[in-house]
């Protein structure tokens, strides 16, 4: 891991947003489309307003999501409300987004299709960002997981272990092979968290980090 600290909320978010930027640039020097992919969560509030002022040729890139609540589109429990309100809306109408939610019922009758959906992506993804959870949990996949297990689909359908909605998640084979991962983490057990990484190697986030194609870098509030 690369890792990076700031101050304050606002120069991370520049500092990430400057990061985003420059890979994606340097992957469009190389193919045609990029695809970027974005977490839910409270943190993206953040800086995904600053990564929309970065001046980029938006209709060479595709946006999605890490994972999504099986909920409405329009809930406001949804990623894809949350990416569509603080990145969508302050880009060029032309830039394309990929949302994960169906009609299915529920996430399990709707891997498949969404599988479909994200083979369709410029693969492997240009830079997945995503965010970390307290019990090490990254996109939707959750400690108690068996990684060997995981499915070799593009995405899982997930019943998380304490949560109000089933959800569906880029599974660790696509997310792994990603081309750059950037980790955004806020508060000070996050950041206890990564620095005791090598303890416990059941987490997802360690699952990541030992099968990641390429180095991840972390962008953290200095709370010291």
């Amino acid at each position: 891991m690369h890792r990076h600290a700031y101050p304050d909320i606002e120069s991370l978010s520049q500092g990430f947003a400057d990061f985003a930027a420059t890979t994606l640039k340097n992957t469009l020097t190389r193919k045609p489309q990029a695809t970027l992919v974005v977490p839910g969560g409270s943190t993206p509030r953040h800086y995904l307003p600053a990564l929309a002022k970065c001046h980029l040729p938006w209709d060479r890139i595709t946006i999605t999501l890490s994972d999504e609540r099986w909920v409405d589109v329009n809930d406001e429990q949804s990623n894809e409300q949350l990416v569509k309100k603080y990145l969508m809306a302050h880009l060029p109408p032309n830039t394309s987004f990929v949302g994960l939610k169906t009609q299915h019922e529920n996430p399990f009758d709707a891997v498949d299709t969404i599988h479909q959906r994200l083979d369709q992506l410029s693969l492997p993804l240009s830079l997945t960002v995503l965010g970390l959870g307290e019990d090490g949990h990254i996109a939707s996949l959750f400690p108690g997981m068996n990684p060997e297990l995981l499915s070799m689909h593009h995405c899982i359908a997930v019943a998380p272990p304490i949560a109000p909605s089933l959800r569906v998640s880029l599974s660790l084979p696509i997310l792994m092979k990603s081309e750059q991962i950037a980790l955004v983490v806020m508060g000070e057990n996050k950041c206890r968290l990564l620095n005791q990484l090598h303890s416990d190697s059941t987490l997802p986030i360690a699952w990541l980090i030992q099968h990641a194609r390429s180095s991840i870098t972390v962008f953290e509030i200095d709370e010291t």
